[in-house]
Parts: structure tokens; C-alpha cells; sequence
């Protein structure tokens, strides 16, 4: 992909999509600003780059607070000169924060951090990094949906209304900003390996049956990897892309093709 020479903003970047991004961007010669609320994941990623000669800073940034997403805009500009592609990537599900995950569980500030953090984050950084984006030649920004954006899960009623959010503003973004030639798009990854994913798999009742369920319904028989998606916002952010714009993107391992599970094809998902 040719995303050398790219400016990358990417939020949520200390570990999981965020720090595989970071790292296959900067391979492929991009510069990155890494962003986080965990400091030291975020700088163990911005020198796990300059490690292997590739540029990159760390800007501590909660997406939710306005103060701070104008902060990580200017940071970006000051230290990589603009900005080209803004990767919204940061965000959380509700058993990151809470044992209460029923609707009559959960709680108002569960559920509304979780909001905060997926949908006002994406809004205020793509508000905040508009003036630079208006510079670029090759401007984009990637928001991270989700399967769960455009299907029904247990135990997500929070983190499915925001990725169902984060879809729909992807289009709206795609038209409204089309006049400036910025494009939008959005992927919605099936399971991936990430912490959140342990997180959601260790809340369950059954963790192994859990599992089981998360990759049985995968075509490819594993869990995601953050690399297989940061192939694909590499893609969606470069200059081969430049036709597409307000695409919901699947990387589920063909996890919503069917409805069906492994054992029905006389398989067996990897553990």
C-alpha cells in the first residue's frame, strides 16, 4: 500500500486495531501520531516504531474531553507537519467498565461512557482534525464499526447502538465532507484478538463456550488478528482507495455471510 509519506493520526493506539495500525503504517513508511489514555502502552508503541526506523510521537488523548482532541490535532500538526488520515479507533465495550451488562443491569454511566467514548470520540475528532484534513491531499479519516454495528449480540445493547452509530455517521460524514474531498469509511471487524475481546470473553458465564461461539460462526475457523484489520485501513487510507468513500467494510472472516456454525460444514474452529 502505498501510504508512505502518509501523516496518521490513530486513537486508542496503545494496544489491540489501534497499535497493529500504528506499527503496519509506519512499515510502510507513514509517520504516526499514537494516541491513548494508557501513556505507557502508547510510548511502548511509539518506540517499538522508532525501534525499527520508523517516525512516530505519542499525544495522551481521551476522545471524550474537547480540550484534549484539540490538543492531539495541534500535536500532530506541530510534530508531523498535517495531518492526512485520522483512524478513530479508540473505544470500549460495557464489560470493560462494568460487571452490569443486561439492560436491567446496566447502569446510565455505563452506558453512556460507552456512547462518549464511541460515538462523541469519532464526532469530536473528526471535528478537531477538519482543518488540517482540509490541507491534504490525501485525506481520510477510518472509523472503527463492528460486526455488532449491523447485527444483534448478547450482552452488547451499549457497544452495538454505538458501532450502529458510528456506521451511519461514517455516510454522513462521507457526504458532508465530500466537498472538500475528504473521504470516509468505515470497516466492521468480526472477533479479533484484543483486549477487549478477552475482556468480553472472560465476563461471560462460560469463557471456553464463549469462544466457541465467537469463532464457530467464522468461515475462516479463528479470531482475527489487529494485523489483518491494519492491512485493511492501510488500504481504505491510501491513494489506491481514492474511489471509495462512505463504505461499511466487513473483515469478519465471513462471520455475516451465513447463519449458520463450523459443525454444520463438518469443522472445527482453531483454538
Amino acid at each position: 500500500m502505498s501510504v508512505e509519506d502518509l501523516r496518521f493520526v490513530i486513537t486508542g493506539a496503545g494496544a489491540g486495531i489501534g497499535a497493529g495500525t500504528a506499527l503496519r503504517a509506519a512499515s510502510y513508511g507513514a509517520s504516526v501520531m499514537v494516541s491513548d489514555t494508557n501513556d505507557e502502552n502508547g510510548q511502548a508503541v511509539v518506540k517499538a516504531i522508532r525501534d525499527q526506523g520508523g517516525t512516530a510521537y505519542y499525544q495522551h488523548c481521551d476522545v471524550t474531553e474537547d480540550s484534549q482532541v484539540r490538543a492531539l490535532m495541534e500535536a500532530a500538526r506541530d510534530h508531523l507537519g498535517g495531518i492526512d488520515v485520522l483512524h478513530n479507533n479508540a473505544g470500549i465495550h460495557e464489560s470493560m467498565i462494568s460487571e452490569g451488562l443486561s439492560l436491567e443491569d446496566m447502569t446510565r454511566e455505563t452506558f453512556e461512557r460507552v456512547m462518549a467514548v464511541n460515538v462523541t470520540g469519532p464526532w469530536l475528532c473528526a471535528k478537531h482534525a477538519l482543518p488540517h484534513l482540509r490541507e491534504s491531499r490525501y485525506a481520510s479519516i477510518v472509523n472503527a464499526g463492528s460486526t455488532a454495528s449491523l447485527s444483534g449480540y448478547p450482552n452488547c445493547v451499549a457497544y452495538g447502538s454505538s458501532k450502529g452509530a458510528v456506521m451511519q455517521m461514517t455516510k454522513m460524514l462521507a457526504v458532508d465532507l465530500a466537498p472538500d474531498g475528504i473521504r470516509v469509511n468505515c470497516y466492521c471487524p468480526g472477533s479479533i484478538h484484543t483486549k477487549m475481546v478477552d475482556d468480553f470473553m472472560a465476563a461471560a458465564p462460560d469463557p471456553s463456550a464463549m469462544i466457541n461461539t465467537m469463532t464457530m460462526t467464522h468461515l475462516i475457523p479463528r479470531l482475527g488478528q489487529p494485523e489483518d484489520v491494519a492491512e485493511l485501513v492501510c488500504f481504505l487510507a491510501s491513494p489506491e482507495a481514492k474511489f471509495i468513500t462512505g463504505v461499511v467494510w466487513l473483515i469478519d472472516g465471513g462471520s455475516l455471510a451465513w447463519r449458520g456454525t463450523l459443525d454444520v460444514l463438518g469443522m472445527e474452529s482453531e483454538k
